[in-house]
């Protein structure tokens, strides 16, 4: 566990911080970017889970998956070389499984898609929506510290490609079950 005595330190008034394996880089290095844009992802699904109302799975799922990003923070932090003295917190598997079946199970009750879905409706909706664009973000973000020379765990991309249709469906869910009353669609070319 953390154990927070004092909120500000001074240590980054330069612009430095340090990574999880004591590490000092510079606030604008690709990891601190990438662990950046996940606490990002998970404040934006702290506004989402205003408005849950009574969906109470979905904000049970919200909350689990909130305590999922920290640990994809924490594992994002650690780097791979030097190899930590400690066991380093990863993403696994299971977690990916996990929102695989989540989706499956919010996806059963929703009809086929026929076209493309604008962000909007119910409030939940919109802002599960914007989640899922932050989670594309942060999934970018990891892939360019790969494609840099950084090792990632390879299950914390697949975690994060997998939340954004996460959000995705459970966006969708929220229009139906929701004041959004159904898909926001896209009408291609209808304002010519």
């Amino acid at each position: 566990m953390v154990t927070l005595n004092r909120i500000y330190t001074r240590t980054g008034d330069g612009g430095e911080t340090r990574l999880a394996s004591g590490q000092p880089v510079s606030k604008s290095d690709a990891r601190v970017e990438t662990y950046g844009v996940v606490d990002e992802l998970n404040a934006v699904i702290g506004i989402a889970r205003l408005h849950t109302g009574q969906n109470e799975r979905i904000d049970a799922m919200l909350g689990r998956i909130q305590n999922e990003l920290f640990d994809l923070g924490a594992d994002l932090a650690t780097p791979y070389a030097p190899e930590p003295k400690w066991e380093a917190l990863r993403i696994v598997a299971s977690q990916v499984e996990r929102l695989e079946t989540e989706i499956d199970w919010m996806n059963e009750s929703l009809k086929p898609l026929d076209s493309f879905i604008l962000p909007g409706g119910a409030p939940l909706a919109a802002h599960l929506h914007m989640a899922r664009t932050v989670a594309r973000r942060a999934e970018r973000e990891a892939v360019r510290l790969m494609e840099g020379g950084e090792t990632v765990n390879a299950e914390a991309v697949k975690y994060l490609n997998r939340l954004s249709d996460h959000l995705f469906v459970a966006a969708r869910r929220a229009n139906v079950n929701g004041v959004g009353g159904g898909d926001v669609l896209w009408k291609p070319g209808a304002t010519r």
